[in-house]
C-alpha cells in the first residue's frame, strides 16, 4: 500500500518557471491548491476530470495524499 501512496505521490512535482515552486500536477499549469479548492467547494472526481480534461483520476487521489502528509508533519503550537 504505502508504495502506490508513493507511486501517486510522485505525481505531484515543482517547477519553479511554472508555478514559483509550488506543488503542481504532473508538470502542468494546475497547483494542487487549485484541485483542493474545487474538492473543498463541493466538486465531485467526476465534474473536475469532465471540467479538465487534461487531469486524470489518478491525480486527484495523488492530491489528496500529499495534502495528507503535508498535514502529518505539521505541528501546531497554542500560544496565549
Amino acid at each position: 500500500m504505502q508504495a502506490e501512496i508513493d507511486q501517486l505521490i510522485s505525481r505531484i512535482t515543482y517547477d519553479k518557471g511554472i508555478s514559483g515552486a509550488k506543488p503542481i500536477i504532473r508538470g502542468l499549469r494546475f497547483q494542487v491548491t487549485d484541485m483542493l479548492e474545487m474538492l473543498a467547494n463541493g466538486m465531485t472526481r467526476e465534474q473536475i476530470l469532465e471540467e479538465h480534461p487534461v487531469l486524470e483520476t489518478e491525480d486527484i487521489s495523488a492530491v489528496l495524499f500529499y495534502a495528507s502528509r503535508i498535514l502529518g508533519n505539521i505541528t501546531f503550537v497554542n500560544t496565549p
